[in-house]
């Protein structure tokens, strides 16, 4: 069994508890199960693509849920009853259910099932009030006294 033991870091990392969670969470998740198989692949700097090898499922058969910061992926074969007879099953036919954590701001551009692959495409979309920006340094505006009217002919007046 493959643990990792972060108290080392949720001692020293401020703000990181999900991120850790995610991590320890993610063996419990995925434990033994690797049907369907699929990659994941990074397509440019802010576009990504899993692609599911989804073989005998049809369009209506898979389901595809985006929720914030997760997408699932589950396909439910209808009942249907083989003409013949097998002597050998070797394409699976149970369902399955795959979850993946998505970073924040990532989202589901498309899905699209051909040739027995099941892809789907993300972006990333930062708003624009999270994007870094550049701050000019120049110089600093010089100081004007302001003078206030009232006090100085408060002033004026008690003296006069």
């Amino acid at each position: 069994m493959n643990r990792f033991d972060f108290t080392p870091y949720r001692r020293t990392m401020v703000g990181f508890d999900r991120l850790f969670d995610l991590l320890e969470n993610q063996n419990r998740f995925n434990a033994g199960d690797n049907y369907p198989p699929f990659n994941i692949e990074r397509r440019g700097e802010d576009a990504y693509r899993i692609t599911l090898a989804v073989a005998g499922f049809k369009p209506a058969d898979i389901d595809i849920t985006a929720q914030q910061n997760l997408l699932v992926v589950q396909g439910k074969k209808g009942e249907e009853t083989p003409a013949g007879q097998f002597l050998h099953v070797g394409i699976a036919q149970r369902g399955f259910e795959r979850r993946f954590e998505l970073a924040d701001y990532v989202r589901v551009d498309a899905a699209n099932l051909e040739d027995g692959l099941l892809t789907i495409d993300l972006v990333r979309e930062v708003p624009e009030a999270m994007k870094p920006k550049k701050i000019a340094v120049g110089t600093q505006k010089t100081l004007s006294v302001v003078h206030d009217t009232a006090r100085t002919d408060g002033a004026d007046s008690a003296a006069a």
